[in-house]
């Protein structure tokens, strides 16, 4: 039951992303600026934020922090606004559909970031291992043919009026060149957040604290990128609603629950759920933004997809061998506790080593 509680919370918060990327990119092609909009979805994020913390820990303390972990929590800040500025700035150079493809990329970026600091094995003895190494190898193939081939349309143009497609054209490579940057960025972050929220078991605190830094941060990138005093002011627009979406949907409570994902089931497996946006983007980007489906975005669609299935087999045979070897599943603990004992372990034995 709780896999199952897991997995409809996970398909969820990937609806909800997906929705903010199409609607950012809308007020973008407006000319809203990618670092305001940034510095005050964390602004609004941290207040939503402050005041639930407030509720939940109004009748206990919350677990003390020690200056380890907190550093730990300023690094999951710093890389919420790195991932969000790069990915944004990609976004305004591409469209929805390639941001959600090119996240296709977490599994196999936080499989191998896993691998490097030990808290993944790798043997390629084992079938789970190998169908994990490979599925992670046709992802980046999946990406890559996305990102550099376009071939001919298999849509026709809806909008041909707008502004963003001639820029989509043009400025493709760079935009895909930074919202990989910024998958890579998710990936590490999933990783110290799975490491810290072992050690420091309360999702709602850790990303307070984390989205406290992050305001600052914002606050700092955007004085310093955007020149433009006007951008600073808000009306009663689609801008408004975009922000206050990011801020209240997306940063607070998705944030809130891959936190509490990572803790039952691992980075590795929230990071597969990435790959489900990639439909919901086309579709979205084809009937609300007027988005061209070309030959490469289909091509690299679904090899992304048959790499991402394969990590996921690989993961759910490796889970499955753990159980059987442990002798914990069925009645004693569920596949998911197993995986998180493992995960423990593991980084544990990292942070020995």
């Amino acid at each position: 039951m709780r896999s199952a509680e897991v997995t409809t919370v996970m398909v969820a918060a990937v609806f909800l992303s997906v929705g903010l990327n199409t609607l950012v990119k809308a007020n973008l092609s407006k000319g809203m600026s990618n670092y305001v909009f940034v510095a005050y979805s964390n602004l609004f994020g941290f207040c939503f934020l402050l005041i639930a913390t407030t509720l939940h820990y109004r009748n206990r303390s919350p677990t003390p922090l020690n200056n380890f972990i907190l550093f730990r929590i300023f690094l999951i800040g710093f890389l919420s606004v790195s991932i969000q500025t790069l990915a944004y700035a990609g976004l305004g150079y591409s469209s929805p559909t390639l941001i959600s493809a090119i996240e296709d990329l977490l599994p196999a970026f936080t499989f191998i970031i896993a691998v490097v600091f030990r808290m993944e094995k790798l043997d390629l003895k084992l079938r789970s291992y190998q169908a994990k190494t490979i599925g992670t190898v046709v992802s980046i193939a999946g990406a890559l043919t996305m990102t550099l081939y376009k071939g001919f349309a298999v849509t026709s143009n809806l909008m041909p009026n707008n502004l963003f497609l001639s820029s989509q054209q043009s400025q493709w490579v760079l935009g895909a060149f930074l919202i990989t940057t910024a998958a890579f960025c998710a990936s590490v972050s999933l990783v110290i957040q799975t490491w810290t929220i072992n050690d420091y078991p309360e999702e709602l605190m850790l990303i307070t604290i984390a989205t406290s830094f992050s305001v600052i941060l914002s606050f700092v990138v955007a004085f310093i990128a955007e020149q433009n005093p006007k951008a600073w002011i808000l009306k009663p627009d689609m801008e408004l609603v975009c922000i206050l979406y990011s801020a209240i949907v997306v940063l607070s409570t998705r944030s809130v629950v891959y936190a509490w994902a990572c803790r039952k089931k691992g980075a590795v497996y929230v990071a597969m759920f990435s790959p489900l946006g990639i439909v919901i983007a086309l579709a979205m980007g084809i009937v609300f933004l007027g988005d061209t489906l070309y030959l490469g975005s289909v091509i690299g669609a679904a090899t992304i997809a048959v790499g991402f299935y394969a990590v996921i087999w690989g993961q759910a045979q490796e889970e499955n061998m753990t159980c059987e070897k442990d002798g914990t599943c069925g009645i004693i603990c569920s596949s998911s506790s197993c995986s998180d004992t493992l995960l423990l372990h593991k980084t544990k034995d990292t942070m020995v080593a």
